[in-house]
């Protein structure tokens, strides 16, 4: 029987979370095809099941940064691809969720993204590293309060780094700076005038 708890926060207005415990692989593919292509964002880690909904400040967040990262790879001329909250799950593993956003770089016909973007808004929830570790993910960008950590993908496991190991040269001061601005026409402009500059 599934156990069910929601999450709370300090934030004004944090993303809506609910949590389920002993939710079998075959429970979560059938919530999935229930849910279709629509509804809450999930994650899924050996029977625990996480429904999140986002608020719109985390949305917020997340487009000023994929705007950032979507002018960056523009500005580099590499073939790539962005898939967003593109479904990812190995049932043998018992791990699946939907990035905030992934990538695809130089090879857009891949089957596992070279980078996914998280924005932690609400804290708390499934632990997601262990879930891309599982899957393969080779990066993964977290922001959490203003501040970007970057963890690559070892044969140790995950390791964080100073920089990115998919994008050397990124800049992420520059999030932070255009997350600053008022909306996302403002933040398009403004990378689009900072990558012409350099």
């Amino acid at each position: 029987m599934a156990v069910m708890t929601t999450s709370s926060t300090s934030r004004a207005n944090p993303d809506e979370r609910v949590v389920m415990t002993n939710v079998s692989w075959d429970a979560f593919e059938a919530f999935l095809i229930k849910r279709g292509e629509s509804g809450p964002r999930v994650t899924y880690l050996e029977g625990t099941l996480e429904l999140m909904s986002p608020s719109r400040d985390h949305e917020g967040i997340r487009r000023f940064f994929v705007a950032v990262v979507d002018e960056y790879l523009d500005h580099l001329g590499i073939v790539w691809d962005g898939a967003g909250a593109w479904l990812l799950k190995n049932a043998p593993k018992e791990a699946g969720l939907e990035p905030d956003e992934c990538y695809l770089l130089y090879d857009p016909t891949k089957e596992r993204p070279d980078l996914a973007i998280e924005v932690v808004w609400t804290s708390g929830g499934i632990d997601k590293l262990e879930i891309y570790r599982r899957l393969g993910v080779g990066e993964v960008w977290f922001w959490i309060d203003d501040e970007i950590t970057v963890h690559v993908l070892t044969e140790a496991g995950f390791e964080q780094r100073q920089k990115s190991q998919c994008l050397p040269g990124f800049d992420f001061s520059l999030v932070t700076e255009m997350l600053a601005l008022p909306s996302l026409s403002a933040v398009r402009k403004a990378i689009r005038e900072r990558l012409a500059s350099r």
